[in-house]
């Protein structure tokens, strides 16, 4: 079960438009963006494809507009969790505020564990409608997709009116001729079709590569709020640039003014060690000398027994012997 995922795993570069097709299908909803699951409704019922019963729909609520609502979502998300032991943070402030990239990310998480979890058998079985009835809002988001699946019934029910013509009016059937000479122009539509393919190859191509460098940018945005490191004038300096909003000149320069500061103070760190060192010397060159003061002054202090055998000694001291 995939509950980790690094972020250089494919499942970080799987297409915004594979993304969608895979929600809309699975849950029969007609998103046009990624970020308009950032509500948090979206991902419960995501895992209650996959968990069956384990998520209380009546408590999501699929018409969350503000931020508080939609931190209601994701408190019943963390909970499921929770319970299952699934250790993948969730970042509620970013995904609140629509951010692309961020919801992006989630959701790709998202596939990865319902595809590692159900392998796609037990979301064919699942009805997402019955289940979304009990939720606040969750009629009102299945009808929203039901004009879209009622708008491809007129397509399938016009060849018949078609050729209910063909068969009650026969006669017409030389009016038909000029659309059959026009024809020719369908070769052109491989063509088209071609260079549709080729440029949805690119685009594909161009949002795996903006997904890597995004995946680099978060591994070094990562790396720098380690505790290590993070207060650190370069670490600083580059978070800085990445959390820029604008592409302004002025953070560059904020952040070469950073590494400057450090430098001088780099440079002027030395001269107060040698302050320093100089003042150590002084202190012990001091303890030295009073040192030898005091024991100078202790061999002149002597005790008084010391004093009167020193007396004794002289005293005893042999005299020559004087005659007379």
């Amino acid at each position: 079960m995939a509950t980790n995922i690094g972020m250089m795993d494919g499942a970080y570069f799987v297409g915004r438009s594979e993304i969608l097709s895979w929600i809309n299908t699975t849950l029969q909803l007609n998103l046009s963006k990624v970020e308009e699951a950032c509500s948090g409704a979206v991902h419960c019922q995501l895992m209650d494809a996959v968990h069956p019963g384990m998520v209380p729909m009546h408590k999501v609520n699929f018409d969350a507009k503000s931020e508080y609502e939609m931190i209601q979502n994701y408190k019943v998300l963390q909970d499921i969790f929770n319970k299952l032991k699934i250790t993948k943070h969730i970042e509620v402030s970013k995904l609140v505020k629509g951010r692309p990239l961020d919801n992006l990310e989630f959701m790709q998480w998202m596939k990865r564990y319902c595809d590692s979890v159900s392998g796609g058998d037990k979301l064919h079985s699942y009805n997402p409608l019955e289940r979304r009835e009990p939720s606040k809002g969750g009629k009102d988001a299945s009808r929203k997709c039901a004009p879209s699946q009622a708008s491809h019934k007129p397509a399938g029910v016009a060849p018949r009116t078609h050729n209910a013509r063909k068969t009650d009016a026969p006669h017409t059937s030389a009016a038909n001729q000029p659309v059959k000479v026009s024809r020719p122009t369908s070769k052109a539509e491989p063509e088209y079709e071609k260079q549709i393919t080729e440029l949805k190859l690119s685009v594909d191509g161009l949002e795996k590569e903006r997904d890597f460098y995004f995946a680099k940018l978060r591994d070094i945005e990562i790396l720098c709020q380690s505790p290590q490191i993070e207060n650190l004038p370069v670490v600083e300096a580059i978070l800085r640039i990445l959390y820029a909003a604008d592409d302004d000149a002025s953070v560059v320069e904020e952040a070469r003014a950073i590494l400057c500061q450090q430098k001088k103070r780099d440079i002027l760190s030395p001269i107060s060690e040698v302050v320093e060192d100089k003042e150590n010397v002084d202190t012990q060159k001091r303890k030295s000398i009073v040192n030898v003061d005091v024991d100078a002054a202790a061999t002149n202090k002597a005790s008084p027994r010391q004093r009167i055998s020193d007396a004794s000694d002289v005293n005893c001291s042999p005299a020559p012997l004087i005659t007379f």
